[in-house]
């Protein structure tokens, strides 16, 4: 969705369903306690991700809705990079993507990606996002 506010804490942030088996968090938990980067493929599964780790950095099963809303400032607790589109200027989605990189290089690769004739918001330009 838009971001149609002027002051971004009074954004109503979507609702997404997530489920994460106990058996994908224990396999995910063990991958993380061995050093390997956890990769979200799309920003639903980051944000489903996100919203199932518990304090400690460990996850947890979880099935519902998630209203998470990741923003620049916000600290991640699990994830390590992602997979994803270029998104819409305006939207919580750039926020997203913007909060894991830094606004500085999402700035400067979208304004490469703009220059060069990339497609946003279209499926097949995929970017790998590793900070």
């Amino acid at each position: 969705m838009p971001v149609k506010v002027d002051n971004i804490d009074e954004h109503k942030m979507h609702t997404e369903y997530c489920e994460i088996s106990a058996e994908t968090a224990q396999f995910l938990t063990a991958a993380k306690a061995d050093g390997r980067r956890i990769i979200a493929v799309g920003t639903t599964a980051l944000r489903a991700l996100e919203a199932a780790t518990m304090e400690a950095g460990a996850l947890k099963a979880f099935n519902g809705e998630t209203d998470l809303f990741i923003r620049p400032g916000y600290s991640f607790r699990f994830i390590d990079g992602l997979i994803t589109n270029f998104h819409l200027p305006k939207s919580t989605l750039l926020m997203l993507v913007s909060a894991l990189m830094g606004r500085a290089r999402i700035l400067s690769a979208y304004t490469h990606a703009s220059t060069q004739g990339y497609r946003f918001f279209s499926y097949g330009d995929a970017c790998l996002m590793l900070p």
